[in-house]
Parts: C-alpha cells; structure tokens; sequence
C-alpha cells in the first residue's frame, strides 16, 4: 500500500487548529476528500461511513484529553475551509451533477463547473496530475478506474458522464465488435461505468486519429457498443478544433456525446465555431520571461540541421517557430512537442545561462513557450495554479482537453437536458 499523508492537529494562538498532511493512503484522502466535496449535499451519504471513520483514525491529537468532539468539529471546519477555498469551487447553486474519468488535471471539471454543474466523482491515476487537480479544486482523484474497489466509490444519480479516455485497439477478428470483445481496454470500464450507473448522457473525448485507428474498427465498435448493447442516442462524432472556440491552437480531437434514450432525445448540433480568432500575442507573457527557456545556440544549430537533413529528403518534419500572429501547432507531449512550437522573443537582456546547456544562450531571441504559455493555449486561466516542475507541467497541458471547445459542447448537451434534470 502505498502511503502518503496523514492529518494532524496542532493548538494554534490557544484556540485554532491548523492541518497539515503527513503519511496515509491515497485513496483515502480522495474517499475524505469528496466527502467533504459533498458535504452541503445528498452525495455525502456515499462516501460518508468511510470518510468519517478515516477521519477519527486520522487525527491526532497533543493531550488524550482532547479528543472531545469540540476539537473533532475544527478539525472538521478547518478540512471544509481548505477543500473549499480553492481557485475554482463549486458552484453554489449548481444545477446538475457529473463525474469526472481520466480527469488529469480538470480541464472537464473546469469546463462544466463553469456551466453551473457539480463534480461527484473523479479519477485520475497520474500522481503529478493528481497534486494540480488538488491545487485547484480541493479534491484528490481516486486512481486506477479498472479496479472494481475504485468502481464502488461512483456514486449513483449523476447526470453526465465525462471522460477524455486513452485510444487502444480491440480484438475484434471476426466478431461483432460489441461490449465482451472491449474487454482489457479502459473503453471497456467507461461503457461499463455507463451499464451500470446508467446516467442521462456522456462526453468523451479522444484524439482525432480514432476515427481511423485500426481501419476504424475501433470507433465502430465503440459506436455499437454505446449506440446497441448501452442503448443510447449517439450521433455522428465530431471533429472539433480548439482554434474555432477562442484558442490560439491548431488542435483538433474528436467529441462523441450520447443521450440516454428514454429521455427522447433524437437530435443534436455540435457548437458552431467562434467568429474571433486568437493568436499567440494574445497568450504571450507580459514579461520578459526566464533565461531557462530560451535555447542555447548549440542546441538551435541541432535543430536547423536536423530540419535541413529531412527537407532534403522531401520531408517537412523539424522544429517551427510561431509568429505573435500566428496559432500554434498542437501541444503534445514528448517528440518534437515543444520544439514544434518555438517563439522569438528579443525581450531578453541578461544571457547569463541558468541551467548547465552546452553553448550560449542563442542571440536570436528563440525560445520555448512557457508552462503558462501552453496553460493558455489549452483555455486554463490565470488563476489555475501550475505546482509541479515544468516538466510535469507540459506534459499535463499537453495531455489536457481544451476547455472553451469542451465547455461549448458541453453547453449544448445541458440545454437538451434542461427539461430533464
């Protein structure tokens, strides 16, 4: 069992009580975490037997004297103040209720929070990923959907299912292509979570080479499975690029929404894009940004070399470097991610190195975009904390959906709900 944090309580000016996190098991903090998530609402029965025998466990205090319901009830008050005071909360009067799979860091969550919906479940099994989403809305993700001791803690009684699920190929030679044969796929454990909990719609998300990964097959047989064996209204996917909603990036993913068919529900309209396009000088930080991300003039050499050695070859592979009125390529993580989205900014003065590169700082302004930069890109605002290194930073950005493309889509889904919440 992997242990992380432990709560304890310490007398604080004689009369408060701060709480501080030391060792305890992952998955009870995500069970205490949305408990107290849930505490104004009927979820909290669901994870409340648990939680509150955690909690007892848990709290430690300096005399045997004072274990008296008096200090459980601040600690209590004291666990609700920092689950709830948080960058992005939720909402006060929220209007309906949807889980959150493969949540990575919230860009669903933010999404549909800012619609007014209320978050009761999420999963999320990158331990990195997991310290964001705590950072910003006060709440650890249970991990390893596939494992049926984490299934049990979905609620019952959620509106919308959302998830941005990893592709992976089915064995379907000669079959069907229906529920059995996703089995050993993490589609497998979204339809079944659907199966089960039955909720009134889903969202997912996926990259856009879905649609013809495995001679799509893949896609066919997601479709059936929803559309046959979970018996839901599901229309044709759609392609959606982040650019057409108010961002700065060429990305493109697929949407697949689905309505439970009892509602009635026979048509829907994906968003239509955005009018105002966005560049990268909108997204551009405001100041000179750190030497560290700037290129050293060996490593920008590599990288001209390498473009030139693969348009000889007719190929038009290499880093790019994106003008302030231009919109990037996708964010992605690993390969050429980063340096397929390279900036010039010659507001740099001081070319002192910060990190051990080999060679100077390069002289023309080249740089990386920022963590910040790529929060931006994705639709993250300001306000969204980044409390990992940049490391694990791009690879969460670069792994996120792109919120103002899911909150738009996710707007028109709630409207056909509206009648049924």
């Amino acid at each position: 069992m992997k242990m992380k944090e432990k709560i304890s309580i310490d007398e604080f000016d004689g009369k408060k009580f701060k709480i501080r996190f030391v060792e305890e098991d992952d998955n009870r903090k995500a069970v205490l975490t949305h408990y107290l998530h849930n505490y104004h609402n009927g979820v909290k029965k669901h994870f409340e037997e648990e939680a509150t025998k955690y909690l007892k466990e848990i709290v430690e205090y300096k005399k045997e004297e004072e274990k008296l319901n008096l200090v459980e009830e601040t600690a209590l008050q004291q666990l609700l103040f920092e689950v709830e005071n948080v960058p992005f909360p939720t909402p006060k009067n929220y209007t309906f209720k949807f889980i959150d799979l493969f949540a990575g860091i919230g860009g669903f969550r933010l999404a549909l929070q800012n619609l007014g919906g209320k978050c009761v479940f999420t999963s999320e099994w990158d331990e990195n990923a997991k310290k964001t989403y705590r950072a910003n809305f006060g709440e650890v993700p249970f991990g390893d959907i596939t494992k049926i001791s984490t299934k049990n803690y979905i609620p019952d009684g959620f509106d919308i299912l959302c998830g941005g699920f990893p592709c992976q190929a089915f064995s379907i030679a000669g079959k069907r292509g229906g529920f059995e044969d996703t089995r050993g796929t993490l589609f497998f454990d979204v339809a079944e979570i659907i199966k089960n909990k039955k909720p009134k719609a889903f969202f997912l998300e996926n990259v856009k080479g879905l649609r013809n990964h495995n001679g799509g097959k893949t896609l066919a047989t997601i479709l059936n499975v929803l559309r046959n064996d979970l018996d839901y209204y599901v229309p044709e996917p759609e392609i959606i690029n982040a650019k057409d909603f108010g961002l700065a990036q060429n990305r493109e993913r697929i949407f697949i929404v689905g309505f439970r068919k009892d509602l009635g529900i026979d048509s829907f309209e994906y968003p239509r894009p955005f009018e105002e396009k966005v560049f990268f000088n909108q997204v551009k930080e405001d100041t000179v940004v750190p030497t560290k991300y700037y290129l050293s003039n060996q490593y920008l050499q590599t990288l001209k070399d390498h473009k030139e050695r693969h348009a000889n070859k007719g190929n038009g592979f290499g880093y790019s470097i994106i003008g302030d009125k231009e919109i990037a390529n996708a964010i992605v993580v690993g390969g050429m991610g980063r340096e397929r989205n390279l900036v010039i900014d010659n507001r740099i003065t001081d070319f002192t190195p910060t990190t051990k590169i080999k060679g100077e700082v390069n002289r023309e302004g080249i740089r990386k975009m920022t963590p910040r930069e790529w929060a931006r890109l994705q639709g993250f605002p300001d306000e969204y904390i980044i409390p990992v290194a940049d490391a694990s930073a791009y690879k969460q950005f670069g792994n996120s959906v792109a919120v103002p493309a899911i909150q738009a889509t996710a707007e028109k889904i709630i409207d056909l709900l509206k009648e049924k919440l």
